[in-house]
This record gives C-alpha cells, structure tokens and sequence, in this order.
C-alpha cells in the first residue's frame, strides 16, 4: 500500500483549524492519514490526535503515514458515531479541532475488490468497514422493487429510479459490479456529456449500505459537544489560543452539504422568544459560528491534479 495523493482541501484544512503546541485534534474520517499528518506537523511538539476510521485497510496505511508523531497519536478502528465515547476512552474532556472528511476515499473507490466503483468487476460490496451488517448486493437482491426505487431516488437523485429498480428486479440475482451496469445501461443509457448513468445508482447503494446521512446526523452534536468554547468577549476574526474549537467538514454531494449546512444554520442561531409569544419550547443562545457562510471549494490547480476534488466542500464552524 502506497500513500495516495495529498487530501483534498489540505491547505484549506489546516488554515481552518489552525493547530497549535498543546492542541487536541480528532480525525474522525482518518482514511490514510493525510489531514493528520498536516495537523500533527503543525501542532508540533507536542500537539496530540484522535484518528478514527471504520476501514482497517486505511487504518493500516495510515499507521504507516504517521509513524513518525507516533507518541502524539491515538488511532482507533471505529466510526466517527462513537466519536463521544471515543473521547471518553482516552479522558479527553474538550478539543480544539476536528475534521470530517465524508464519504468514500480514493483508496477505496480504487480497490476493485471493494465493490465502489462501476469501472472495474468485482463483487458488489460497497462497506466502508466489516462492522457493516449488508452488503450492496444483499441490498439489491433483498429490496422491494418499490424501496429500491425510493432509495435510488433518495440517495442518488436518479430521475430514472423507477426504471432502474424494475430492471433490477427483473434481472435478480446480481452479484457483481458489472452485472448492476449492464442492468442499469440497458434501461438508462448514456446522453452525451451526461455522468455515466450507473453514478447515481452506485452513490445511492453506497450511501444507504454505510447509512451515511444517518452517521453525519448523529456525529454532528457529539462533535460540537466536544470542542472547546471560546470565551466571552474574543472575536471569532482573530483566532488566538483563548478562541473556540472548530469543526471543519468536507462533503462531496449535495446531500451530505445539506445536511451539514441546515445543522450549522440551527445552531448559528439564537432562540429567544418575543415578548407575550411562545414561538420556541426552549430558548437557547447560538452554540456556534459559522466561519465561512459559502462552503470553500478546490481550487482549479487542485482539481486540475485530483479531479475527484470537482465536488467537494468545505463549511467550517467555531464553538461559541
């Protein structure tokens, strides 16, 4: 196992989060260490990080990446979910950053025998990690016609989702990667400079095989529960070591933004009530920032030398 090509939005990462001597950092998306290896080069000499991920492939790669800061790092097998109790485990009560990078890594999408991608045959698998009870094929083979096609419009915004999940049907049992494409080329073929038409499709197995959406929603409280609190009176313009913990997360479709951007939009805001009016059950201050109100994307030098960097977003908060 070689060490990939620089993670996406590297620079802009480590402008977010700025680390520093002393800091905590969580990896929550640890893949093969190449956000880590930039925090941890930043936050020398003695900055310290949490790395997760549910993948023992990377997790090896990335033991290996990070050899060198092996005193400063802890590195777990688990999902980002745990994040709560993973802090806990290592009696770390507040940090002062952590990174989400979502989705599907490059190491997986060019692993063949994983099952990600529609260019090669393979067994159609798509987990991120052995945890993962289904596989894409169960999925395929076990679904309704009815929840393949709620889940292929869901998860993949497939226009043509109705079609798809009858061709599957039909052509049941699928096993393998290229067996899915031939299936979904002969009920939705290609239209000029359009995705290929199994992009969709393969998305939606993807996302609903890791229950991806279900992960972020249920990540994103237990991160801001953890960072650090920036105290009365400091500017979040000016970031200094009395400023607040940030969370910087990078998504790669327009779910995944969603999801993270209506959750930083709710808690950007303060909930007060007007008077002799009862809008909220519970008033609350705002509990974060949001550092950029427009997400961040890669510059055309950088998708220019990684293409796979076309769609990314980076939305970046601060603990109030």
């Amino acid at each position: 196992m070689e060490t990939p090509h620089q993670p996406v939005l590297y620079q802009e990462i480590i402008h977010a989060l700025q680390p520093r001597r002393g800091g905590r950092y969580v990896d929550g998306t640890l893949g093969a260490g190449g956000h880590a290896r930039g925090i941890l080069e930043a936050s020398v000499p003695d900055g310290q990080l949490l790395g997760l991920d549910v993948d023992p492939q990377a997790l090896a790669l990335a033991r290996k990446t990070l050899a060198p800061y092996e005193e400063r790092i802890h590195l777990v097998q688990a999902s980002y979910t745990s994040l709560s109790a993973q802090l806990a485990r290592f009696g770390w009560d507040k940090v002062d950053g952590i990174v989400l990078d979502l989705g599907a890594s490059s190491m997986q999408f060019d692993t063949p025998e994983r099952g990600f991608s529609f260019a090669h045959d393979a067994p159609l698998d798509m987990r991120f990690g052995p945890s993962m009870l289904k596989t894409a094929a169960d999925l395929v083979n076990e679904y309704s016609e009815r929840e393949l096609a709620d889940l292929i419009y869901r998860y993949g915004e497939e226009r043509d989702s109705r079609k798809i999940a009858r061709a599957i049907v039909r052509a049941r049992p699928i096993h393998t990667t290229r067996e899915l494409v031939v299936v979904i080329e002969a009920v939705s073929p290609r239209r000029g400079d359009r995705i290929h038409p199994a992009t969709r499709t393969f998305q939606a197995l993807r996302i609903a095989v890791n229950e991806e959406l279900a992960s972020i929603e249920e990540v994103l409280p237990q991160a801001v529960a953890a960072l650090r609190r920036r105290p009365d009176g400091s500017s979040v313009a000016h970031r200094v070591e009395g400023s607040g913990g940030r969370l910087a997360v990078i998504s790669f479709h327009s779910l995944e933004d969603r999801t993270v951007k209506d959750f930083f939009r709710e808690q950007s805001r303060d909930l007060v009530n007007p008077p002799y009016e009862q809008i909220y059950k519970e008033e609350r201050k705002a509990t974060l920032k949001e550092v950029n109100r427009k997400p961040i994307t890669p510059s055309d030098e950088e998708i220019k030398s990684n293409p796979r960097a076309r769609s990314a977003k980076l939305r970046i908060v601060e603990k109030l």
